[in-house]
């Protein structure tokens, strides 16, 4: 792609005054529609060292309300970033709905600077650029304007501007050795843009790609684009309000491989355990689950464990006896309410890529993610054609922990509608628990089946090879409390048995390579000695 700019595209001052004055108000004034039709707009600057981004970032801005937009300048991630999924940072950093958020470098920068400096591997770099447009893509189903602009230079042009930035003593901080290192290694950087801007030049995301050695065409060109795609963004929403509601049965769930699961009431709930040895294996559970936590603190893997279930069901109990296993400074329980305000105004992941936990935490979600199929579907609050959608963003998302190392463990605790209302009853009844039981629970559970049926789909589309569903039985909550920690723990130690099966087989192959060497050293040095 970078071989198709026009770097001697110039236009005269004379010529780019005009434009860029009707462009620039043309700009100002959208803001205020933007906000209006509550079109979250995401600009990204990606480019060569020395091209122009801070300046053109600049003069964007400046026609911009401050109130409604944020810039970021993104650097190397620093250690707490890296002890999370590598896009964790830029999700915290996407606008909410009717503002912008300006990107000076991206998430681009982990499979470009970092593909050159860090030798990141083809196997590594592609699942990188896998997630990447995953992640653009969501972002543009639920309406995001995401607009990615790559100023390009040549070699030399790039020189001039360091040695000239050097020269001035106001900006001779502003190029580093790491810049000179680019520009000497100009074709090695050249290459893996290049292969970027390809596999990432996708149809809900396209790069624009500026010829920046001349700073007047390359404004227009920013601005041009800004104006007509928001112009087109806001002219697409406006057309939709007056379209019919789309329908269908189709449920996308993506190309993921699933687990057979049953429906919930083909599950027996009649298991028990009696109270005598209930207590010693929770003991003994608990002792383990201990010892477990410390072994992947030592190894840095990530514990996310998500509780869904039925109301009364005794999620709160189960949780309580998994966290009092735990070191409390290395876990954390994530109670998940209705959404607010600010949440809202976001796409709905974005809460909870907030509480992704570093490298070695555990946290325990109560209540999860899976309120997009199950709560919103129900009660109305997003349409048919996001909840469908989110079958295949929740796989996505739920790979993405599993790829980064993550240990995911899913409960649905699950109880009878009669044992529900037992539960309530005895909530309503008992002056201490009153606090448990409220009117929403009630109405609730009036819309069970449509609840039952839509758990059911939840489990059957989001039941993946790296993170099924285990129905807990909870009609003995004591059953259930032992069953969640015997599938926690197992689940644990498959994943610190495989870890040290990696941690072998890297071992494995470079220590007779290693040890060759040393031989092959020794014995030279040994002759050359004599």
């Amino acid at each position: 792609m970078l071989e198709q700019v026009n770097l001697e595209k110039a236009i005269s001052k004379e010529k780019y005054k005009p434009e860029a004055k009707a462009l620039k108000a043309r700009l100002s004034g959208l803001q205020q529609k933007v906000k209006e039709a509550k079109l979250p707009v995401l600009v990204l600057f990606e480019g060569w060292g020395a091209a122009g981004k801070g300046s053109l970032i600049s003069d964007v801005i400046l026609q911009l309300d401050p109130r409604g937009f944020k810039v970021y300048s993104t650097a190397a991630a620093e250690e707490f970033e890296r002890r999370r999924p590598f896009l964790w940072r830029y999700w915290n950093l996407i606008p909410q709905y009717g503002e912008f958020s300006v990107l000076d470098r991206s998430w681009y920068q982990e499979i470009t600077t970092a593909r050159v400096e860090e030798k990141i591997g083809n196997e590594e770099n592609s699942r990188r650029i896998q997630r990447i447009n995953t992640f653009e893509r969501q972002l543009t189903d639920d309406g995001y304007l995401l607009i990615k602009f790559f100023l390009h230079i040549d070699k030399e042009e790039q020189k001039e501007r360091f040695e000239k930035l050097e020269k001035a003593s106001v900006t001779t901080w502003r190029v580093t050795r790491r810049d000179w290192y680019h520009n000497e290694h100009y074709a090695e950087y050249y290459t893996a843009f290049d292969e970027m801007l390809e596999r990432t030049n996708t149809p809900n995301a396209p790069w624009q790609m500026i010829s920046a050695h001349d700073k007047y065409n390359a404004s227009l060109e920013v601005f041009r684009t800004l104006v007509t795609q928001i112009e087109t963004a806001l002219a697409a929403r406006e057309q939709k309000k007056s379209m019919p509601v789309m329908t269908g049965d189709a449920i996308d769930y993506g190309n993921f491989n699933l687990v057979t699961m049953p429906k919930l009431k083909d599950i027996s709930l009649d298991c028990t355990i009696e109270k005598e040895p209930y207590d010693e294996t929770l003991k003994k559970l608990q002792k383990k689950l201990k010892r477990l936590h410390n072994e992947i603190y030592l190894k840095k893997i990530p514990v996310i464990i998500a509780y869904e279930g039925w109301d009364a069901a005794g999620k709160g109990g189960n949780i309580k006896r998994v966290a009092a296993a735990l070191d409390p400074r290395g876990y954390e329980v994530c109670p998940i309410a209705a959404p607010d305000k600010y949440e809202l105004a976001h796409h709905y992941l974005w809460r909870f890529w907030k509480h992704i936990p570093k490298t070695g935490h555990v946290e325990i979600f109560d209540r999860t993610w899976y309120g997009r199929v199950m709560v919103e579907r129900i009660e109305g609050f997003c349409t048919q054609e996001q909840w469908r959608r989110a079958y295949r963003e929740i796989n996505e998302f739920e790979r993405e922990l599993h790829e980064w190392g993550a240990v995911i463990v899913k409960f649905w605790i699950h109880v009878s509608r009669e044992e529900q209302l037992r539960r309530f009853n005895d909530r309503q009844n008992t002056p201490e628990k009153q606090w448990k039981i409220t009117d929403e629970d009630w109405r609730n559970r009036e819309k069970w089946d449509d609840y039952e049926q839509a758990v059911d789909e939840m489990i059957r589309y989001t039941s993946t090879d790296f993170a099924p569903w285990t129905i807990v039985e909870s009609e003995d909550k004591k059953y259930a409390r032992i069953k969640a920690l015997e599938v926690l723990i197992d689940a644990i130690e498959k994943r610190l048995e495989q870890a040290e099966k990696e941690e072998k087989k890297s071992g494995d192959e470079n220590s007779p390579q290693e040890s060759q060497k040393g031989k092959k050293s020794g014995k030279k040095d040994k002759g050359k000695k004599k």
